[in-house]
């Protein structure tokens, strides 16, 4: 069979000119997509053109478009809204303002459009595209370009990348700007609870969203809030009081205060509009309850971008200009965006007509729809929100009289709270006796194990690492003790939650199985470690928050080192053998360098990467930025290169450095963990659920199947149960990481956008996808 790989050494950009504008409201992360945009087209050999204020500087043309340079998009990265400008242009929605558009363009030879807005900046794109040989032939008639311009510049290629905090645009899982929007909003929301808990008040927060209640549901979900209105999803009538009995039950079983998050577009079943206003009002008339209203307005859309964000817009930027080296003229216009951990290309009217149709069926009060073609993530949300925030009476619960046990393994990480509230809550919906061992195994052996109630979770999403305590203890030692316990609490399931000591564990309880019964249940394993190292998963819960702890740090260090100049910082990040965080937490901060394990380096690299900083040093941009995964080499120390970039930088530049230690390991959960916890341990106790059904034999509960003890991770695109047994041989059990990790891929993108010259599979890229096809293959991700 013919090698089918391609890559960037391939792919040309030579006489080729490239335009980016940013359009519409503004998103955090947008700069980071125009910096990815700007060195990715330069590093091809395009020429890359920055256009100021959207689709207005444009039709304005002079010194609004201007040609960028390597150094124009540096220190953008960490820069929240959009550095090159936007605004909402009525010229351009006129025939006039368009040709004076083409013009424009064609002087400079562009063809070539990165735009990077929301849907109504994506469908002027379009309409550009379509009219583009007929404005042309006028611009020729009228006598303003030449016959042969016309012929040189026939066909305009449009690239889209979705820039909206709302994140209100089918085909995509995740637009720009959204995740840091969702951090705005959580910061907000953990400020509010603490306040709210000494007064005992009720809380009605109105976040964005006039036609999407994205932002509501998610930070719902993300805070425990009490309820939430959507306008995708409007209260079945009656809901007034059903809220009202809702709050004053939470009151009743000791809590202390109440969260309403209410999406400023929401309304009710008739289309009424439902105000923030009118709901503390309802409140206070019903229940007396001491309630006030928190408008977010603008905060959202602030604020520096994500580690997400900054991540998804570089990856978006380079796919951007990839997607325009391989158009043809008869190439639709396409979207980047994101599916899964995968990055797609879908046409680009086939996303609007479906972010249309969701309108429609919302206009026509067909809800359900709405909700459906909102996309798969959006769908799962609402379920599990549904799922974990109305508690059944105890007489409408199904009795299963199953027991299902739930405890911590290995470091902490931050999301594993919300991941066990979710468990918890989900296990007594389904009908189970739900168990929290304290201490992980060391906890179970001793026998500090007892029943976990709903109320005893509440509040747990927002708090950082392990509140049932957790041990890197592994069960062999223990293993009779173990069984000991489960059979005198009758322990019929066991969900683990951690890293690399949880994924070990069940494989000695699977091993533990032919000589103990009490092991022969159903088991499931959810990866929580920030290292990220776990077989079976493209992602655990924690890597996220504390990639931001990471990014955070070195922004700060960043502007440090822009004060004095000439400066270099070596920071040295945790994670083990497995270099997950220094690679992408290097991406989103815009590092020079990242020295991992699983890329082997030598004297003559780090040689190379100070006469690199060197050369940098002569440019505008003085500073340097260099990080290091603590076990990449045993004898290549921090110290060591810290001394020796230190000794060769000699009058060039001086060196600092950092090692960042705990706190990556500390903190709040970032929207992401709180949420990927709570959906994953959902769905997890959904499968136990269905595989003690199944395993239920002459009373009483038997598995000892390869498939009745898993891993539940996300796999590019959706979330997979995986026999632990299967997933030893993708181990390396010696240095703790999987042999196989996707994120090696970004490892050259970090390069080029840092201008090192490398080689970069780009296989992956340029499948144009249909967007119906993408989301009936896609039922089971998130």
């Amino acid at each position: 069979m013919p090698d089918t790989k391609k890559f960037i050494e391939n792919l040309s950009g030579a006489g080729k000119c490239i335009g980016v504008l940013t359009s519409g409201g503004d998103a955090q992360g947008m700069n980071a997509a125009v910096r990815a945009v700007v060195r990715m087209g330069i590093y091809v050999g395009a020429k890359v053109y920055f256009i100021h204020e959207g689709y207005q500087g444009m039709v304005d043309g002079g010194d609004n478009i201007k040609e960028a340079s390597w150094e124009s998009v540096s220190s953008m990265l960490q820069v929240g809204g959009t550095v090159i400008g936007s605004a909402r242009c009525k010229d351009f929605r006129t025939h006039e303002g368009r040709l004076r558009a083409a013009l424009n363009l064609v002087q400079r030879g562009i063809t070539n459009l990165c735009v990077i807005g929301g849907d109504g900046s994506l469908t002027g794109a379009n309409l550009f595209r379509e009219e583009w040989s007929g404005l042309l032939d006028e611009l020729v008639q009228s006598g303003e370009i030449s016959e042969e311009a016309s012929q040189i510049y026939s066909a305009l290629h449009i690239v889209g990348m979705v820039g909206s905090i709302d994140n209100d645009f089918c085909g995509t899982d995740m637009t720009i700007g959204t995740d840091s929007a969702l951090h705005r909003i959580i910061e907000v929301v953990d400020a509010i609870m603490t306040t709210a808990q000494s007064h005992q008040r009720t809380f009605v927060l109105e976040v964005m969203g006039r036609h999407c209640g994205y932002l509501a549901l998610v930070s719902a979900l993300a805070c425990g809030a009490d309820w939430v209105l959507i306008p995708e999803m409007p209260p079945k009538d009656g809901w007034e009081e059903q809220m009202c009995y809702k709050l004053s039950e939470s009151r009743m079983r000791g809590s202390r205060l109440n969260i309403i998050i209410v999406a400023e577009g929401a309304t009710d079943r008739h289309g009424n509009p439902i105000s923030s206003n009118a709901v503390k009002e309802l409140v206070v008339r019903c229940l007396g309850f001491d309630t006030r209203v928190t408008v977010l307005g603008h905060v959202q859309r602030g604020g520096t971008p994500s580690a997400f964000d900054r991540i998804l817009a570089s990856r978006m930027g380079v796919e951007a200009v990839l997607a325009l080296l391989e158009a043809s003229p008869g190439t639709p216009a396409c979207v980047v965006s994101l599916c899964g951990n995968q990055a797609v290309r879908v046409p680009l009217m086939e996303c609007v007509q479906m972010t249309q149709e969701v309108q429609k069926a919302m206009d026509e009060k067909r809800f359900e729809e709405a909700v459906r073609l909102r996309g798969r993530s959006f769908e799962n949300n609402l379920n599990t929100y549904k799922l974990l925030s109305h508690r059944k009476i105890d007489s409408e619960l199904p009795h299963s009289s199953f027991n299902v046990a739930v405890l911590n393994v290995g470091a902490p990480a931050a999301g594993m709270n919300a991941a066990v509230r979710s468990a918890v809550r989900v296990g007594i919906t389904e009908g189970h006796t739900m168990f929290a061992v304290s201490d992980g195994f060391e906890g179970f052996y001793k026998g500090q194990i007892k029943e976990i109630k709903w109320g005893d979770v509440g509040g747990w999403t927002g708090q950082g690492g392990s509140l049932l305590g957790t041990k890197r203890t592994l069960p062999a030692k223990h293993i009779d003790k173990i069984a000991e316990q489960m059979r005198i609490h009758n322990i019929n399931a066991l969900l683990v939650i951690g890293g690399f000591e949880a994924f070990e564990s069940l494989l000695q309880l699977v091993d533990a199985r032919s000589r103990y019964e009490e092991f022969c249940v159903p088991m499931c394993m959810l990866p929580a470690t920030i290292s990220n190292n776990v077989s079976g998963t493209d992602l655990s819960i924690g890597a996220d928050t504390s990639l931001n702890a990471i990014v955070e740090t070195c922004d700060r260090i960043k502007q440090s080192a822009s004060g004095t100049k000439r400066r270099v910082f070596i920071i040295e990040t945790m994670g083990g053998y497995c270099g997950y965080l220094a690679t992408v937490g290097g991406l989103a901060a815009g590092a020079d360098a990242a020295y991992i394990y699983e890329e082997p380096f030598d004297i003559r690299e780090l040689q190379s990467n100070v006469e690199h900083l060197t050369e940098k040093m002569k440019t505008s941009i003085q500073r340097g930025l260099v990080l290091r995964n603590e076990n990449c080499s045993e004898n290549y120390t921090t110290d060591f290169i810290y001394q020796l970039y230190n000794e060769e930088g000699k009058g060039v530049f001086d060196c600092r450095k950092n090692v960042l230690g705990h706190m990556q390991q500390g903190g709040a959960p970032s929207p992401f963990d709180r949420n990927f916890g709570t959906k994953i341990a959902a769905k997890a106790m959904q499968w136990i659920s269905k595989k003690l059904k199944e395993f239920y034999r002459e009373g009483r509960v038997f598995a000892n199947t390869e498939d009745s003890a898993c891993l539940l991770g996300m796999r590019r695109r959706a979330l997979v149960f995986q026999p632990v047994v299967q997933l030893k041989d993708e181990t390396d059990f010696v240095h703790r990481i999987p042999k196989e990790q996707w994120w090696l891929r970004l490892r050259p993108l970090m390069k080029i956008l840092a201008k090192y010259k490398t080689s970069y599979d780009v296989s992956d890229s340029g499948q144009l996808e249909h967007i119906v096809r993408l989301r009936a293959k896609d039922v089971s991700a998130i």
